[in-house]
């Protein structure tokens, strides 16, 4: 495996998510590039520490939600976010909250409509990656393991 020929250990995927977690002592610093030479494009990556992931899940505002309610949106760099149009675009029942390197979103009646959604990462100003909880909470469980 490409992480594995890279100084990781113990790479594991969840399922077809693109999340990836690993151990290292010194992690591949260019990993959208080794992507790139072997397979010819090269996407976002964003790395995260086992602490600071871990430190996302309990900074999670909206514990009392459903899992596919809660969507955390994990920016590379402080965001610089556009407080005035997240508000304008978001619905009645959503409600968000930027914490850190995180916006946490509560949307209970999903993204698959959500303006807010759609433009989160334009609206962040920085490079950003969501998850909902689900997935959270099984890459948590994986990080249990290492």
């Amino acid at each position: 495996m490409l992480l594995e020929a890279s100084s990781c250990r113990r790479v594991r995927t969840y399922i077809q998510s693109g999340n990836v977690v690993f151990e290292s002592e010194s992690p591949p610093e260019n990993v959208g590039g080794l992507i790139n030479e072997r397979f010819g494009f090269e996407p976002q990556v964003l790395l995260m520490e086992k602490k600071a992931f871990l430190e996302s899940l309990t900074g999670n505002p909206y514990t009392a939600a459903k899992g596919n309610q809660i969507h955390f949106y994990f920016c590379q760099g402080k965001p610089n976010a556009n407080i005035e149009k997240l508000d304008t675009l978001k619905t009645e029942s959503e409600q968000y909250l930027i914490k850190d390197q995180v916006l946490y979103l509560y949307a209970p009646d999903g993204i698959g409509r959500s303006k807010l959604a759609a433009g989160m990462e334009k609206l962040l100003g920085v490079p950003a990656t969501g998850r909902n909880l689900n997935t959270i909470s099984k890459l948590v469980e994986m990080l249990e393991d290492t």
